[in-house]
């Protein structure tokens, strides 16, 4: 057996700065680093990452290699030109399983072409709140039997060509009113009722086959004060026990604002770290921010600390280094190819959800309104403007954010065929304002809705795409051209 230096940096996966393989990041992976994250900021195209995976993978040929690649909003392969395939919520409306595992292998593929080992996805997690702030398009739906075959089709299709799913975010992080990234938040359940709703998907995530299972950073009442992250009830009786996962755990972020702003101010990350591998957890992700050798260095030391004191079985730290390594298990060698998006814009168009007639009579002004994308997705092109104005010739475009509603308000007034373009308006009181204005006006207007669906659904035409990618935009635009 290694030692528990050696293990303890087999088990945590980094994010980190740049576009190419820093030094200290290959050193770290030849010496036995768990793994590497991927994120917008290590991107440029599919084969930058082709050859940013092939340079790690040199240095040692297990290195597991993540990316958060759900589509729709949240992409880090397209962050330049948004996603080739809708969200979870778009496929979820289109409410095709074929089409959803369809979709799920071309990102697969896609996926193992550039040398990916593990995706972070699906999202088990339901869209039960109107002020959820951070799952909403990212869920296949709010009903935990209709969302469950599209779950496992997703994990069916993305596992066909070797690289692994994550179902996240056990055990479900729909319902909570707080981001993780920010605070810890509550689930406030029963154990049946977590039974009955949020358990249901993760459930049919295991029956999939599911390689990985990634950690929620919330409270459950009902197992104690521990986030799950943190919590054996959570981890090692509930997933294992119950639900009977035997895969890998991965924690979500633990410079999270949830772990690290509650525990970090007293333990620091590093003790994070070894309360999560306790509660049953294997792969520990440190990705939101970029780490360094030296921070990295230091985690491991704690960890090693915790095993020399007793406090962490030695054992139990060997059992998550075997899980992560089978992670980076190199996919099934597939070649690059041009991005296709037929496939995606055939489930974007499936997904749209129509409501009276919008359509235009003439060139339209088109209002992009847009709002801060929750944090998990990050910042990303969106907006219909562009797209009509493409497609329809003398489309006058506009793009204002939140602040902006004043400069909205006079170019609307006036105007013939308009367009107001949003993105979950119902959590954003100044687009409402404006939408109540336009309505108490009587200005006659499109509503197209990019997010998760609020309560403010109104009764002129509009069109849901349930997504922001790229191809839902598209088909939204070719719907009204």
């Amino acid at each position: 057996m290694s030692s528990p230096e050696k293990l303890a940096g087999s088990v945590l996966v980094s994010g980190f700065d740049g576009t190419t393989a820093p030094d200290w990041l290959r050193r770290k992976v030849a010496d036995g680093l768990g793994g590497v994250i991927l994120f917008g900021r290590n991107v440029v195209d599919d084969e930058q990452v082709a050859a940013l995976s092939a340079r790690l993978r040199a240095e040692r040929p297990d290195v597991l290699i993540g990316i958060d690649e759900e589509g729709g909003d949240v992409t880090r392969l397209d962050v330049a030109t948004g996603s080739f395939i809708p969200g979870p919520l778009a496929l979820g409306a289109a409410d095709d399983v074929e089409l959803t595992a369809s979709v799920a292998a071309a990102l697969g593929e896609r996926l193992a072409a550039c040398g990916v080992t593990i995706n972070f996805a699906p999202c088990a997690d339901l869209t039960l709140t109107p002020e959820d702030p951070s799952i909403g398009v990212r869920a296949f739906g709010s009903d935990p039997v209709k969302a469950s075959p599209h779950v496992a089709a997703y994990i069916t299709g993305l596992q066909k060509y070797g690289v692994a799913a994550s179902a996240k975010h056990f055990p479900g992080h729909g319902a909570a009113t707080d981001d993780s990234h920010h605070a810890l938040p509550v689930l406030p359940r029963t154990e049946a009722e977590l039974h009955e709703i949020e358990l249901v998907t993760f459930k049919a995530a295991i029956a999939a086959g599911v390689r990985s299972v990634m950690t929620g950073h919330l409270v459950v009442p009902a197992w104690g004060d521990l986030p799950a992250t943190l919590n054996p009830k959570a981890l090692t009786d509930v997933l294992r026990g119950e639900l009977g996962f035997t895969g890998a755990v991965i924690t979500d972020a633990l410079d999270m604002g949830a772990i690290a702003g509650e525990l970090g101010k007293t333990e620091g990350v590093g003790r994070a770290a070894v309360r999560a591998l306790i509660a049953g957890a294997d792969a520990l992700c440190l990705g939101g921010v970029s780490f360094e050798e030296d921070e990295l260095n230091r985690i491991a030391a704690v960890i090693a600390a915790a095993v020399e004191a007793g406090e962490l079985p030695l054992e139990r730290l060997a059992e998550a280094s075997e899980r992560v390594a089978a992670l980076g298990t190199p996919p099934v060698s597939t070649p690059l190819s041009p991005v296709e998006h037929r496939l995606g814009l055939e489930a974007a168009r499936k997904a749209l959800r129509i409501q009276g007639s919008p359509k235009l009579d003439g060139p339209p002004l088109v209002i992009d309104v847009e709002t801060e994308p929750i944090i998990a997705a990050g910042p990303m092109p969106w907006g219909l403007g562009s797209h009509l104005t493409e497609l329809v010739p003398g489309t006058r475009a506009l793009k204002v954010t939140a602040d902006e509603i004043a400069v909205a308000i006079d170019a609307a007034q006036g105007a013939r065929d308009l367009v107001v373009v949003t993105r979950e308006a119902h959590r954003h009181p100044e687009v409402r304002e404006f939408l109540s204005w336009l309505r108490e006006a009587g200005v006659d207007y499109i509503r197209v809705e990019t997010g998760a669906p609020g309560p403010d659904t109104g009764d002129g035409p509009r069109i849901d795409t349930f997504s922001g990618s790229y191809v839902s935009l598209r088909a939204a635009a070719e719907y009204l051209a």
